[in-house]
């Protein structure tokens, strides 16, 4: 992660200030738990909370220290027993060092969870108000980059907001599957620990019990995280992309905002590009290349093995810190963009009523003209239009054999936009309830 795609708030889940407090808090609430059990005693608690739970932990002298010991747990074990005194000896009871890091990990990865929830709000909420802004306005919907029948802008966003309500779905399902917590010791055995003491650890970190975790946290959990957070990068670049092509010359029909004194180009003046748009694509990229190294994580060595660790302490923040900027980035895009609807009716209009194709070819199959010869009819007015710049409602009217089996009115009503547009309230409906 680099400072210019992070946002402050999620970067400090990851920082290594909060790891530590983390690891005291699961620490000392086991502690709490093997006092009630009468495994430790109660004041030895009481006082790891006194002396460590307003405690500044020493970034640089748990470092100092793990480069003697080589690990970073009894780095911190260490610390802590300088803060503590005496009552550290009680200290991680029958605990193992994944006890620690999966369990961090879990607590990281659902804190990370709630403002990825937060950003995807404020997206489907911009998504939500410009799609009602703009239920009525007419453009044209495109097949392969090519005029195909007008639709709404509105429905282009609803369609959007539809695809994020998904991905905000997907989302509290996998915070629901990552939000566990692992305190069973070696193996997994929970032979030196009792269980009731993951079970306390578990609610006050607001985390389930992992139900058998092998000394880790099965990755499987992990994996479907990071798939998830691959798909809602790849539907954010699915909308930048929309914006992207939208706002090239040749079609402007929206295009990001650009603030004054803004530049576009180190060499020419004139231009207006869509770079966000197109910075929330390479973002997109990244956060969808973290997906495959969590789904190799999964295969450890019997109970465990650590060859997850160095990846997992980078993809972590990683993706989490970039989607979070990217959907803020993408939320600040829609609410501000910058829509054309005089461009849509021009470019719509562009090719002289080809996009109402459809409605004739339909229209003289139920007049009693087989599809084929429909088609071919259709077809040969409509190659007029491309090749010779011909108006297409013309050449429909001016062909004998069309004109045999529809009146000049009935072609005339073929040309109505209001018919594309008749069920956008049903489509809303549908989306926004």
């Amino acid at each position: 992660m680099i400072p210019r795609y992070s946002r402050p708030e999620m970067v400090a889940i990851w920082s290594p200030e909060t790891r530590f407090r983390i690891w005291f808090e699961i620490e000392a609430h086991a502690c709490d738990a093997l006092a009630e059990l009468g495994i430790i005693p109660k004041q030895a608690a009481q006082t790891i909370w006194d002396k460590g739970g307003n405690a500044t932990f020493d970034v640089a002298r748990i470092d100092e220290i793990e480069r003697v010991t080589k690990h970073d747990v009894i780095a911190f074990l260490t610390h802590l027993a300088e803060i503590v005194g005496d009552e550290a000896r009680f200290v991680h009871q029958g605990m193992t060092s994944s006890d620690v890091l999966d369990t961090c990990f879990s607590v990281q990865l659902t804190r990370a969870t709630d403002l990825l929830l937060s950003g995807l709000d404020r997206l489907l909420a911009a998504l939500k108000k410009r799609a009602f802004e703009h239920r009525e306005t007419i453009t044209i919907g495109r097949s392969h980059g090519i005029h195909a029948e007008p639709t709404t802008f509105g429905v282009k966003l609803a369609y959007a907001y539809a695809e994020f309500d998904r991905c905000r779905a997907r989302l509290v399902a996998a915070r629901a599957e990552i939000a566990t917590c692992a305190i069973s010791g070696a193996i997994g055995t929970f032979a030196n620990i009792d269980p009731q003491v993951e079970a306390h650890v578990a609610e006050a970190m607001g985390l389930q019990a992992e139900p058998v975790s092998t000394q880790v946290i099965p990755r499987d959990r992990h994996a479907m995280y990071f798939a998830t957070l691959g798909v809602i990068a790849s539907s954010i670049e699915r909308l930048a992309t929309e914006i992207r092509h939208l706002q090239r010359t040749e079609v402007l029909e929206a295009e990001e905002y650009f603030s004054p004194g803004q530049k576009g180009s180190s060499a020419m003046p004139h231009k207006r590009n869509p770079v966000l748009t197109e910075n929330l694509t390479g973002l997109a990229r990244m956060v969808r290349s973290y997906a495959m190294p969590a789904m190799e994580n999964v295969a450890l060595w019997h109970e465990r093995d650590i060859s997850h660790s160095s990846v997992e302490r980078m993809i972590g923040p990683d993706a989490t810190v970039t989607l979070d900027f990217a959907l803020h980035r993408l939320a600040g895009v829609i609410e501000n963009l910058v829509v054309y609807p005089e461009t849509m009716e021009a470019n719509l209009n562009k090719f002289r009523g080809l996009v109402h194709s459809q409605r004739v070819l339909l229209a003289l199959t139920q007049a009693g003209v087989s599809r084929e010869d429909a088609y071919r009819l259709v077809q040969r007015n409509a190659m007029k239009v491309w090749e010779q710049g011909k108006d297409f409602l013309e050449e429909l009217l001016a062909d004998a054999e069309v004109t045999a089996a529809l009146s000049e009115a009935e072609i005339r009503e073929k040309f109505d936009l209001g018919y594309h547009t008749k069920h956008v309230e049903m489509i809303f409906a549908r989306v926004f309830g």
